[in-house]
């Protein structure tokens, strides 16, 4: 996600910074971090990053796939509590609970129980076939959190498919 967000800000030359890679756009006053430690340490390289930068934690987006969403829901919050995912534990450990997040909704393996290798595995072929539109609608809620503020952003994300299509139907004449 952060790879193809960066591409469509044509942003190019991901540089280290703090055990992280950032790319910057400066005029847009955006930069995209990736924390370059294991997922569940991603609060002190986050936190360098945001230090280095000046960033308060309320203007800090935090990007994170959800096992306990089906594959493709969307859930953005301002602010709360990890929810059992052990990268927001990390993040929460340094900044607190009140920095907003986005939920991209991976679904749970059912005959799986080893979430490790599903959390690292491949995408099924429909998933596959959904990931293009996921990441539209994800990006799309991420701009519009920067344009517009986590409540804008929050009432675009968190609708459901059917829901959305009526939405966007109700706002075109």
């Amino acid at each position: 996600m952060a790879e193809e967000l960066a591409r469509r800000r044509h942003l190019e030359g991901w540089t280290k910074r703090r055990d992280a890679r950032v790319a910057l756009d400066r005029a847009g006053r955006v930069a995209i971090v990736e924390p370059l430690a294991y997922m569940n340490l991603s609060g002190p390289p986050t936190l360098g990053v945001a230090t280095f930068y000046k960033v308060p934690p309320a203007r800090i987006l935090v990007l994170v796939d959800d096992l306990d969403l089906p594959f493709g829901r969307l859930r953005m919050r301002a602010n709360g509590s990890s929810g059992g995912h052990n990268g927001l534990k990390s993040l929460i450990e340094v900044f607190g609970q009140d920095f907003p997040r986005l939920r991209v909704g991976i679904g749970r393996d059912r005959e799986d129980a080893a979430a490790i290798r599903h959390v690292l595995g491949a995408f099924s072929a429909e998933e596959s076939t959904a990931l293009p539109e996921l990441v539209d609608r994800c990006i799309a809620g991420i701009e519009t959190w920067l344009d517009a503020g986590i409540a804008a952003a929050m009432n675009r994300v968190n609708v459901r498919a059917r829901e959305r299509t009526a939405a966007e139907d109700q706002q075109d004449p």
